[in-house]
């Protein structure tokens, strides 16, 4: 049977647009949504602290996860319970392992770092220390803005100082749009930002990425933060021997036989 010449002219917009619809259901419905994608990242790492509690580094991959940080201290006396156990495992896993301070802003910025100090070794072979930056809305007020770039700057000196590293900021984006924003223009960015790439108020560049705060990873029980790196393998490798760190392929070929 013949369909009149006005239905055959429709017929192909309705199967176009139906297909079209049923393409981006399916997509909805069956893909997961993934808005802030790292998959272009070659090198990737992950961050931890007691509260994915005992890890089984036997079972997670440093080929995988090229770079991992634990969190050994918040503000002026608390000791993350698991960072002797997790800094001790991840280098005998032959990690390539970093600590990081949770910053509060209530405390001045001398006591935070001696606590650091006295918790994290100053190893030769460990990334830079990493100050956690995040708002907290309880302490935001505890000092001016300048009062509080300045105990910052401390801690930040202390540490550079201590360890012989520059130290990294890791950041939240309120926080860096509010406070930091052209501050400390020499310091590296580890941006948190889940729901794209990180984009900050002036646009500084970022050394690293947590891009979520739900990833899976054999050998932790928890959901685990994931970051990555800005850069090629090439680019990371440059970052580690700025920091007077071997790659692991390239300790392997300098080492004695």
């Amino acid at each position: 049977m013949k369909k009149s010449s006005a239905l055959r002219s429709y017929t192909p917009y309705i199967s176009v647009t139906g297909l079209a619809m049923i393409a981006l259901l399916i997509y909805m419905l069956l893909v997961p949504h993934r808005p802030a994608s790292a998959e272009e990242y070659p090198v990737k790492g992950f961050d931890v602290s007691h509260h994915q509690k005992d890890i089984q580094w036997n079972k997670i991959s440093p080929e995988k996860f090229q770079f991992v940080y634990l969190k050994a201290t918040e503000g002026g006396d608390f000791k993350d319970t698991k960072f002797q156990d997790n800094w001790l495992q991840a280098r005998e896993r032959g990690f390539l392992v970093g600590a990081y301070h949770f910053y509060r802003l209530c405390r001045d910025g001398k006591i935070q770092a001696e606590n650091f100090i006295a918790t994290v070794p100053n190893k030769d072979d460990a990334l830079p220390p990493v100050i956690d930056l995040e708002y907290d809305s309880q302490c935001i007020n505890t000092y001016s803005k300048q009062q509080m770039l300045q105990e910052i700057q401390y801690m930040h000196d202390r540490l550079a100082q201590h360890y012989g590293k520059q130290p990294i900021f890791y950041v939240s984006k309120s926080f860096y749009n509010i406070v930091l924003a052209g501050e400390f223009r020499n310091t590296p960015l580890w941006v948190r930002e889940y729901k794209g790439k990180p984009d900050l108020k002036d646009q500084p560049e970022w050394l690293f990425w947590q891009h979520t705060n739900q990833g899976q990873i054999r050998g932790i029980a928890t959901t685990v933060d994931l970051n990555v790196f800005q850069g090629s393998q090439k680019q990371w490798q440059a970052f580690l021997l700025k920091n007077g760190l071997y790659p692991p392929q390239l300790k392997q070929k300098t080492a004695p036989k």
